[in-house]
């Protein structure tokens, strides 16, 4: 009798130290999170020759998720619409280059910076214009959410800019290839390479420091995601991988 009962306590026991072991681990079984993107904005997110979206957003998504072991669905909707998804419960994150400010910390949580930003002037290539003193009075064009349109309106009565927003970068730079703006800002990674692919622009001026890069949750919720991403990301700094994938982007 002495040993059923002792043999029925340890079972006890040991179902108590599984139940216990397994609320220590992120529960994540079976889960296949829903990650938002924009479309283009290239060297972070954009489609190669063959459709297939790559870029440092892209690439670092995928390392961390392996290096933690998550499924992950990417949903390229565009930065306005990635943003709504995530509010309205359709993503469970964003990467698309997201600038951290204090206003959007009031709607997301955000994970550890993951890159730090600087924005750029841009004028058309055959363009006079030198420096924000040669464009006093002229049409700013700016991509809506950026760190450049908040560049833009900081400086638009200093210098007398009618400030244009635009949904997307090619749209945006358009409107200076036209001539219907004689500048636009942009994120200065984005711009370089931009550049160098022949987008018809070039950078004048000095590049201002802007915020830095984060990867973005709904306020309070899938705390387990912006850990596993911010674990990820330390593993990926320490192991060398995420200078690999900078190099590969960056020149």
């Amino acid at each position: 009798m002495f040993k059923k009962v002792l043999c029925f306590s340890l079972a006890v026991m040991m179902c108590f130290a599984l139940v216990a072991c397994g609320g220590e681990k992120t529960n994540t079984d079976g889960k296949t999170y829903t990650i938002a993107t924009d479309t283009t904005f290239p060297p972070f997110e954009y489609q190669d020759e063959n459709g297939d979206y790559v870029g440092i957003d892209i690439e670092l998504l995928a390392a961390i998720a392996a290096d933690q072991g998550f499924q992950y669905e990417l949903q390229p909707l565009g930065f306005d619409a990635a943003c709504a998804a995530l509010e309205s419960g359709q993503a469970d994150g964003v990467i698309a280059g997201m600038s951290i400010k204090p206003e959007r910390k009031e709607k997301y949580d955000f994970s550890d910076p993951y890159f730090d930003s600087a924005v750029i002037v841009a004028v058309k290539a055959d363009a006079e214009y030198a420096s924000l003193e040669d464009l006093k009075g002229q049409t700013i064009a700016v991509k809506n959410g950026t760190e450049g349109a908040s560049y833009a309106e900081s400086i638009a009565a200093e210098y007398g800019f009618t400030v244009k927003t635009f949904e997307d970068s090619p749209t945006m730079y358009m409107e200076v290839t036209t001539g219907n703006a004689a500048a636009c800002v942009e994120d200065y990674e984005i711009m370089r390479f931009g550049v160098e692919n022949g987008n018809g622009l070039k950078m004048v001026g000095e590049k201002n420091v802007a915020s830095s890069y984060g990867f973005a949750v709904q306020k309070g919720q899938n705390p387990e995601l912006l850990e596993m991403f911010n674990k990820g990301f330390a593993n990926l700094k320490a192991n060398g991988k995420y200078d690999e994938i900078l190099a590969k982007y960056l020149q």
